[in-house]
């Protein structure tokens, strides 16, 4: 429970109403009850505030007259949200050391570390203070979990993965696993070694059945606050740069080099050895095939059409070759 004033005050916003009202919660606008804080981020919903019973609603200074009850104003509902959100989240955290868990003697473990059951901690691990381990997760040897990071269930990291501090890594992501390389003889494939690691920087978030491949030889990396969200593929020595975030079912492959402040939006493909430059931002769907030496916003694909027009659009397609020639053939007779 948090008083409406202290809400505020956490948020560094103006308070319109009773400071003294009790919250517990956050809610839609569409749901929020007497006890619930809600917001408006999107104006499609500004409509719902006729109608909602939250104790305050998060809105911009310019829309306080839209609510009748109590609202805490500032620039970024959204934002707000966001970081109201950590008073309320719930995360699991198995307290203590399980007497189910299996660890090797040379690993080395903080203080106040919590190991969940199940959990096998390879030779030579550094576990930092404050890491909650969560149930059957599995470290290899020579890896490292830095301060406050957090292992949902059923992590695997493998060996000489170094994740950093306050990383947050949730259930079944696997880090370290080899990358995809094989040498072709004659008509069978040779493997080759995957001989590097895997190292994240602090405070990045690795989202369910994530898959992030070790290098072949130096280390996959990723930057400082990568948010990666579910079922994304990082292929063998990638490189992703600090704050980038990369939506779901989107998958890079190796040794290709994102930049900073970059977003790919979800089930996108980045073939291998490309570069891609600071704030860049890909659009759902989007096959990446060269590299991105400017920042911006890039698309590739078509947008949904009924399939009676896309057939058409489809064969017309095919015709842009012989389209193309005719054009320049007519350019050429008007220019003569």
């Amino acid at each position: 429970m948090a008083r409406l004033v202290e809400v505020a005050h956490f948020l560094g916003a103006e308070l319109q109403g009773n400071g003294d009202h009790q919250v517990d919660g956050l809610a839609t606008l569409a749901s929020a009850g007497p006890k619930h804080i809600s917001f408006l981020a999107n104006s499609k919903y500004t409509h719902q505030l006729a109608s909602c019973n939250a104790a305050a609603v998060l809105l911009q200074p310019h829309q306080a007259h839209l609510f009748r009850g109590n609202k805490i104003l500032l620039d970024n509902p959204y934002l707000g949200y966001a970081r109201l959100s950590t008073w309320f989240a719930e995360p699991f955290v198995y307290c203590g050391m399980a007497s189910s868990a299996q660890i090797d003697p040379t690993a080395q473990i903080a203080s106040g570390v919590n190991v969940s059951p199940g959990v096998v901690i390879g030779p030579s691990v550094c576990i930092e203070a404050g890491v909650n381990i969560g149930p059957n997760c599995v470290i290899g040897a020579h890896s490292v979990l830095g301060y406050g990071t957090q292992l949902e269930a059923n992590v695997t990291l493998y060996h000489h993965v170094r994740l950093g501090q306050r990383n947050l890594v949730h259930a079944s992501a696997v880090l370290g696993s080899d990358g995809f390389g094989f040498a072709k003889e004659a008509h069978q494939w040779i493997k080759i070694e995957q001989l590097g690691g895997v190292v994240t920087g602090d405070d990045v978030e690795i989202g369910a059945g994530t898959t992030i491949d070790r290098g072949a030889l130096d280390d996959t990396y990723i930057g400082h606050g990568v948010k990666l969200d579910n079922q994304v593929q990082i292929a063998h020595n990638v490189v992703i740069g600090d704050h980038t975030a990369i939506a779901g079912c989107t998958a890079i492959a190796g040794s290709t080099k994102i930049g900073k402040h970059c977003t790919i939006a979800g089930a996108c493909g980045i073939v291998g050895h490309l570069t891609l430059a600071d704030n860049v931002h890909i659009t759902a769907m989007s096959l990446v095939t060269h590299s991105i030496e400017r920042s911006g916003t890039y698309s590739s694909g078509t947008g949904l059409q009924q399939n009676s027009q896309w057939r058409r659009n489809a064969v017309r397609f095919k015709q842009l070759e012989q389209l193309a020639k005719r054009i320049k053939m007519l350019e050429q007779q008007l220019q003569r």
